[in-house]
């Protein structure tokens, strides 16, 4: 799903470059508000999007505490509340998970469902895991090649991270993460008829299908963002 850290004597969080995605910052550095301004880390503007660098080479690691309070940054920004409406208010129209029933409280039902969908998979494959299996949770843009080498390598992301010491490894954090937050918020509150291990392999899925949108966003929105405002600093020159 889409997602500062404080720093600790050996390692550096994650901070705002220019263009939406993060940079290193020394252990000893000050922060202040430029630095820590939410708003430079989001796609398309709103989005959270607080776990992605640029690819310079291999990060100083995070640690468990940096990966617990990196994930929860991003499943508790502002937006998800809305975004959660959004998504409840899809599943009301479809009917989806029928005996939550309709009306008011079926809305209601529907958005702390998915709400607690997207925290629990927020931390699971953000922080939990991660830090379990030394795994970095960060997305490493590439920024070169061709689209459909920067696509590839986006999507392959669902199935290759890095390890704590920069070696490419497969996700499992991503795979295993996710397959584990459909298991367990599918038998803790959904509805009594959809708890079977068909509506987890949907869950499941459809968690990574939005997922790998997710890293192919997070690719190839500083180039859209750029270009966005060239367009709006030309048109106002213009004027």
């Amino acid at each position: 799903m889409l997602v500062g850290v404080p720093l600790s004597a050996q390692t550096a969080a994650p901070d705002a470059s220019s263009d939406g995605s993060a940079q290193p910052q020394p252990a000893n550095a000050v922060p202040n508000s430029a630095q820590n301004a939410a708003s430079s880390k989001r796609l398309l503007f709103a989005l959270p999007n607080f776990q992605t660098v640029d690819d310079t080479g291999t990060l100083p690691p995070l640690n468990a505490g940096q990966k617990f309070k990196l994930a929860a940054r991003g499943a508790f920004d502002y937006v998800q509340i809305p975004w959660y409406a959004m998504l409840a208010g899809f599943g009301q129209a479809e009917n989806s998970e029928p005996a939550y029933g309709q009306g008011g409280v079926g809305y209601a039902r529907r958005f702390a469902s998915d709400l607690g969908d997207g925290v629990t998979e927020n931390f699971m494959v953000g922080a939990v895991l991660p830090s379990l299996l030394h795994q970095d949770p960060r997305f490493y843009r590439t920024s070169e090649g061709g689209f459909m080498h920067r696509l590839g390598y986006a999507l392959s992301r669902i199935v290759v991270t890095r390890s704590d010491s920069g070696a490419e490894q497969f996700n499992y954090s991503e795979i295993l993460g996710s397959a584990m937050t459909a298991g367990m918020v599918t038998y803790a509150y959904h509805p009594r008829e959809d708890r079977n291990l068909s509506n987890i392999a949907s869950v499941w899925v459809t968690q990574l299908g939005y997922d790998a949108l997710t890293y192919v966003t997070r690719e190839f929105w500083p180039d859209l963002r750029r270009k966005i405002v060239r367009k709006q600093e030309s048109a106002s020159a213009g004027q």
